[in-house]
């Protein structure tokens, strides 16, 4: 029983985890389009953001696929 409460308990944290990242990725998308159209942007801060959202990306798929079950189980 214990077993069962503790995987619950791991998937509601990573269902949590991921909403909070999907948030945060979403929101470095908003910003970045908006710096796009910015001619004096600073290529730099675009780039980290790039690369933070990239990072975002995978960290997502990551979790995704801590979701999935394990069909050997």
């Amino acid at each position: 029983m214990t077993d069962i409460t503790n995987h619950e308990t791991q998937q509601l944290q990573i269902r949590s985890d991921l909403q909070e990242l999907k948030v945060e990725h979403r929101d470095l998308d908003q910003a970045i389009a908006s710096l796009v159209v910015d001619p004096a942007v600073d290529q730099v801060r675009l780039r980290r953001l790039k690369k933070r959202k990239l990072i975002l990306k995978d960290m997502i798929a990551t979790l995704e696929s801590e979701l999935i079950p394990d069909l050997n189980a």
